[in-house]
């Protein structure tokens, strides 16, 4: 067999096949989509067993090149990474992956040293598995790295969800005060921003005038001429984006994009 083609196949052994699109495939990616790197060819093939037997979807490197080559192209959710290998060993590989990459990598050895460990996970690795061990042992720590990852991907969409809030050609993040019109940044006073966020908080919600100013001037006494005033100067600064309806002797409205 062509040199080239092997190597394709050892990385992709479903390439060419209609497996890729089996209800069984796309199960296995929804559970994990781990690359297993070690020089060993039956080391790659054991620990493929194991997690395949799990219902992983596994991939195979012989070495930290073939990874990092196969990780640019195709995406993953955990890596298995052999520390002693060819061409690139196990550091070297993780060395080029974490400026770009914060997929969970496992490093995978022989050498069980303290000295060895401390390094490797200061280098970025995420957990380590000293030979030999346990089909258990390895899908135990397999599972608890990807219920981190998940957990912590979930975190950043809750963060995100509560952090930017849009309307139109409107967006607005809270986290860092910035307000964009089509993608540019606006610059708006510090009540002017607070009042925005209150309206995109709300879609669709009647809010009275007292309701805007406890919100965001922490006071009612201020008079309902403070609030409109407010909500002019975002009408100027927004142009037409700012969809507010003033409802007389009520409040106002954003209407929902």
């Amino acid at each position: 067999m062509d040199k080239s083609k092997q190597k394709q196949l050892e990385l992709d052994p479903t390439q060419g096949s209609k497996a890729n699109n089996t209800p069984e495939t796309n199960k296995a990616i929804r559970n994990g989509r781990i690359l297993v790197v070690d020089d060993e060819a039956g080391e790659r093939y054991l620990i493929g067993q194991y997690l395949r037997q799990e219902g992983y979807l596994v991939q195979e490197a012989a070495d930290g090149v073939q990874a990092l080559e196969y990780i640019k192209n195709n995406p993953i959710d955990l890596a298995l990474v052999d520390v002693m290998m060819p061409e690139m060993d196990g550091f070297e590989l993780v060395r080029n992956l974490r400026p770009h990459y914060d997929i969970p990598i496992i490093f995978v050895t022989a050498r069980g040293e303290e000295a060895q460990r401390v390094a490797g996970l200061e280098l970025g690795g995420d957990d380590y598995v000293i030979k030999p061990f346990s089909a258990i042992e390895l899908i135990a720590r397999v599972r608890a790295q990807l219920r981190r990852r998940q957990g912590l991907i979930g975190e950043q969409i809750e963060q995100d969800k509560d952090d930017i809030l849009s309307s139109r050609a409107i967006t607005l993040s809270k986290l860092e005060r910035r307000c964009y019109l089509y993608g540019q940044p606006i610059e708006l006073t510090r009540r002017e921003f607070d009042l925005l966020a209150e309206f995109l908080s709300n879609p669709g919600r009647v809010l009275t005038r007292n309701q805007l100013l406890d919100a965001v001037w922490g006071e009612t006494y201020l008079g309902s001429r403070t609030v409109d005033v407010h909500i002019a100067s975002l009408r100027r600064k927004l142009d037409e984006e700012l969809h507010v309806t003033s409802l007389r002797g009520v409040g106002y409205r954003l209407e929902p994009s």
